[in-house]
């Protein structure tokens, strides 16, 4: 199995998705293992603008030439922006999964973080996935 990057600084999710916060705001999307494993992607279907999210709701839909998957929140917030460029250009979060977020939560719990892997600890949770 190819090396998976996971960046310092993102927190991770064992559904690998990411989240990155700046200030009162998290931005959300998918590892680089999970667009290695859905290959080259086809089309994002996120939630609209002012929409309140749970912690493990579903954020949307990811389909690929071979599979559509949900994108999970993993912090809860509310919809602040959706990546609008993704709807063009899709396979991009193929080329730069962490320049690609989808989502942006306002609103969100910290406390939530504390259960979320660091970077070396989602690189240790991929590898034992081969």
């Amino acid at each position: 199995m190819a090396v998976t990057e996971a960046k310092d600084g993102y927190y991770y999710t064992e559904k690998h998705e990411w989240v990155k916060v700046e200030g009162d705001v998290a931005l959300v999307g998918i590892t680089d293992f999970a667009q290695n494993a859905l290959g080259d992607i086809v089309f994002i279907d996120l939630p609209k603008v002012g929409k309140k999210i749970n912690q493990k709701d579903s954020l949307g839909t990811i389909e690929s030439v071979k599979a559509a998957e949900d994108l999970y929140a993993p912090v809860s917030g509310e919809v602040s922006e959706t990546n609008a460029s993704l709807s063009a250009t899709p396979g991009n979060v193929n080329t730069a999964p962490f320049d690609s977020w989808m989502v942006k939560l306002k609103g969100i719990k910290p406390e939530e973080l504390k259960g979320l892997l660091s970077a070396s600890q989602y690189k240790e949770y991929v590898s034992k996935l081969d």
